[in-house]
């Protein structure tokens, strides 16, 4: 018996090493934009041109399903992700990226790609980018009233990538790096249920 689970493979393990390999290749297709961008001097239409695609893959149903198809050919990938810089009249860089991306079949870890980006961007120029979810798009003015916020929290430059979620009920969530602060009406009606529960059981 002992001898059968022992040959049994750790899933965890395997997890864990797939998710780690993952986060490398982000980290190497990020690494590798960013010195080209900095080389050309596009960091910074590059970082907001790539805050907008992630922005895009969490709000498109339809780009989502590109992004994970199964069945597109390296072409037709490439062919969609070129139509997309077209249309959104991306900087050559980044169009090439996408491309580079799409072909190599890799659109999946886009989102992880972004991310490594942006944390290149903080570490070296102390330049932030907030992920906030709320119930509604903010206003200009509560947008410009939240960076203002952040900034001094995060004492840098800080870039908001906003998404909707009615899930909230009201309120918003802001994730800035490994920090979430976590403001919504959802969020306290948790917090008082267990605190209710807390009391019910104590009674």
């Amino acid at each position: 018996m002992s001898q059968q689970s022992s040959q049994q493979p750790d899933t965890e393990t395997t997890s864990l090493t797939i998710a780690g390999d993952a986060a490398v290749l982000a980290r190497r297709y990020a690494k590798a934009l960013y010195e080209l961008a900095e080389e050309q001097s596009a960091l910074d239409e590059v970082a907001a041109e790539l805050r907008l695609l992630k922005t895009l893959g969490q709000t498109s149903a339809e780009f989502k399903q590109i992004m994970k198809h199964p069945r597109l050919t390296r072409a037709e990938l490439v062919k969609v992700v070129r139509k997309i810089t077209e249309t959104g009249k991306l900087n050559v860089l980044t169009g090439n990226f996408l491309a580079l991306v799409a072909q190599n079949r890799r659109l999946v870890h886009l989102s992880a790609m972004v991310d490594a980006f942006l944390a290149e961007l903080a570490q070296r120029r102390n330049e932030f980018t907030a992920e906030v979810r709320t119930t509604q798009m903010l206003s200009e003015a509560q947008h410009e009233q939240l960076t203002a916020q952040l900034r001094q929290l995060a004492g840098g430059k800080v870039h908001l990538i906003v998404e909707e979620d009615t899930s909230l009920l009201g309120g918003l969530v802001v994730k800035l790096g490994s920090r979430l602060i976590d403001a919504s009406v959802k969020s306290k009606l948790a917090r008082l249920e267990r605190q209710l529960k807390t009391l019910q059981g104590a009674a």
